[in-house]
């Protein structure tokens, strides 16, 4: 079985982005890997009145002129005006000098202020994929250095998707090769590895996907257990209203208008991580914030992963909960209230300190309920997976 491994680094936007790509192209030459073959995108803004910056290096560069496109990159949304030799481009495929690459990298972004930047080097070392599995430049093999605009500053992302064979019996993946663990060395600190277990074969007919932490689409590659699994899940949905009387949350919260009425949308909530581990903890759940997020996983008997995904603010200061259940090919998802009052899967204001802590107890009083009945239900629908799956670690 093969799994595309999508590693993510730490990456300081603060270096300059010519910087970065002088760091990865020289590890990639001291690595002993073979040369790579380089993909790039620089992208002006999707939105008329923004200043073009494929004008302002086609003005230096008119031999640019034929890596020039605005393909949309599916049907139905309109494609940006790039300079690129992906797919799309007239140019695809080929290459530029690497001078002149790295000398539009240098002027990103005061120079060169483009909407999205993307560098792929791709190396056949990193493993190969079908077209069918490339859905997002994530999924290259190989290594991903992105730079983009956003309504608070610029975000820089670097990333790599290797191959590896997993054996389904084994304890342990494979590790990458050495030459590989060079480059990923070189590349900084890593933030996370995403295991996307890969279908063996597509067939004729529909197979069911399972969305990745990222939220990017892969088909299954256990499709008799995404189909096992879906009646259960159905079920639990429909009995959701059920499922939280007799979880029997221990706090009588306030409706979400009643909330907002009562003027602690405002107030101040405090640390909310200490709150989650003193309630989750006990329970077996880790716990990770990130920026407006946490995320509490604890492992199964039969290795699966059940996992707590919160929104507590990525546009506003309310909470969205999400419970869900990953094995190797599905993911079993089930939207919570955090009252008896509320509406399944709607946003619920945090308010103030005491209202977080109740927020976070009657979660753990309905995820108890949850890892009693539904986790065993859908481990006995699906069956155990590999030692070695995680969906994130």
């Amino acid at each position: 079985m093969r799994v595309a491994l999508l590693t993510s680094f730490a990456a300081s936007k603060k270096e300059p982005l010519a910087e970065t790509l002088d760091r990865i192209r020289g590890a990639l030459k001291e690595s002993g890997l073979s040369e790579p073959v380089i993909r790039f995108n620089f992208g002006d803004s999707p939105i008329a009145g923004y200043v073009s910056s494929v004008d302002r290096v086609l003005k230096r560069h008119r031999e640019l002129d034929r890596f020039v496109t605005s393909q949309p990159p599916m049907p139905g949304i309109p494609g940006a005006r790039r300079i690129s030799n992906g797919p799309l481009s007239p140019a695809a495929g080929e290459a530029l000098p690497w001078a002149t690459l790295r000398e539009i990298a240098a002027g990103v972004p005061r120079s060169f202020p483009f909407h999205q930047v993307a560098i792929h080097f791709r190396l056949a070392e990193f493993g190969d994929l079908p077209p069918t599995v490339l859905g997002t430049a994530e999924m290259l093999p190989g290594i991903l250095v992105s730079d983009s605009w956003w309504v608070n500053g610029r975000i820089r992302s670097l990333s790599a998707c290797t191959v590896v064979e997993g054996d389904p019996h084994s304890k342990k993946l494979p590790p990458v090769p050495a030459e590989i663990a060079k480059v990923f060395a070189a590349c900084g600190k890593v933030k996370r590895t995403i295991q996307a277990p890969l279908a063996t074969q597509l067939g004729t007919g529909p197979v069911p996907g399972v969305r990745l932490p990222t939220g990017m689409p892969v088909a299954s590659a256990n499709p008799e257990a995404a189909q096992a699994i879906r009646p259960v899940v159905l079920e639990y949905r429909a009995r959701m209203q059920e499922i939280v009387e007799r979880a029997g949350l221990p706090h009588d919260l306030l409706e979400p208008g009643e909330s907002l009425l009562a003027g602690s949308i405002g107030a101040a909530t405090g640390p909310k991580k200490p709150v989650l581990e003193q309630s989750f903890r006990p329970m077996g759940y880790t716990c990770r914030g990130d920026s407006g997020t946490f995320t509490l996983r604890r492992r199964t008997a039969a290795n699966l992963t059940a996992e707590l995904s919160l929104d507590v603010g990525t546009w506003s200061r309310r909470i969205v909960a999400m419970f869900k259940v990953w094995g190797l090919g599905f993911k079993a998802t089930l939207l919570l209230p955090v009252t008896a009052k509320g509406v399944i899967g709607a946003q619920y204001p945090i308010g103030d300190a005491e209202s977080w802590r109740k927020i976070v107890e009657n979660l753990a009083a309905l995820v108890a309920e949850l890892d009693r009945t539904f986790v065993p239900a859908i481990e006995a629908a699906a069956g155990p997976s590999p030692e070695w799956y995680q969906p994130e670690s």
